[in-house]
């Protein structure tokens, strides 16, 4: 069975975080592990609170996974501190890791900040260049090359500035773009657009969290990165079109609708 590794925030309502990672990897029957970097307080309505893991713990819970259950691939979504990306980077750097999906969270679906500014800048500068794909929405984008964003050719060009941070590749996702909600795969220069296929669904808490953890259990399974993307939008148009409607904001998707 394969392994795949999520680092991120717990969301105690279900629909992201955590939660929406290993829902999302045992769909695709792959055996999911989970290193907490912090808890939240949040539902469907919004994040009501924020509690840090120590960088410390989070490295002892790294440790345990690397040294019983080495993973095949990584996700890794919510880090609020620079203290904890400088320990994960540390350690996926020792372990000698591969296969790491990194989704830049800094805002949570209800526009709620969730990172602060030194913890910012580790990301730029430590976490994103080891990544093998980072997959920033429009505003996580903007925040990331400084530039905004309004059509497609504003997307290249944040892709162009990005594509200095790192030698992997850029998914910038264009689903709140107006013109369309085509995603733009960028890599060496190279832009390959997926078509955006709009669902009519305002459920979409947690999609970010689960569009990444997609494409890692693709790439545990030997994909190459392109097919990873592909497979893995499919996936998540799938779990939106389920229209699962739970709770009483922006509900969570249907991870399991392919069981």
């Amino acid at each position: 069975m394969k392994k795949v590794l999520t680092i991120a925030g717990s969301d105690c309502s279900g629909g992201a975080g955590i939660q929406a990672d290993i829902k999302t990897i045992t769909a695709h029957k792959m055996y999911a592990m989970s290193v907490i970097t912090a808890l939240t307080a949040q539902n469907t309505t919004g994040v009501y609170g924020v509690l840090d893991i120590t960088n410390e713990f989070v490295g002892l819970q790294l440790d345990c996974v690397f040294m019983d259950i080495y993973p095949d691939a990584i996700k890794i979504g919510m880090v609020s501190s620079a203290e904890i990306i400088n320990i994960i980077v540390q350690k996926l750097n020792q372990y000698k890791t591969k296969n790491i999906v990194v989704d830049p969270v800094m805002f949570s679906t209800s526009g709620h900040l969730l990172i602060s500014q030194n913890a910012m800048d580790s990301l730029k500068n430590t976490l994103i260049p080891i990544a093998d794909i980072i997959t920033p929405n429009i505003s996580e984008a903007e925040c990331l090359s400084g530039i905004k964003i309004k059509d497609t050719n504003d997307m290249v060009k944040a892709a162009e500035i990005i594509s200095e941070m790192l030698s992997g590749y850029i998914l910038i996702k264009g689903g709140h773009l107006t013109d369309s909600s085509n995603d733009l795969l960028y890599h060496r220069g190279e832009a390959i657009w997926f078509e955006g296929k709009r669902v009519d669904n305002d459920n979409t808490h947690g999609t970010g969290c689960t569009l990444s953890s997609a494409i890692a259990v693709n790439l545990a399974n030997g994909y190459d990165m392109q097919t990873s993307v592909k497979n893995a939008k499919a996936y998540i148009t799938g779990a939106l079109e389920a229209n699962l409607n739970l709770g009483k904001g922006s509900g969570p998707l249907n991870h399991c609708y392919n069981l």
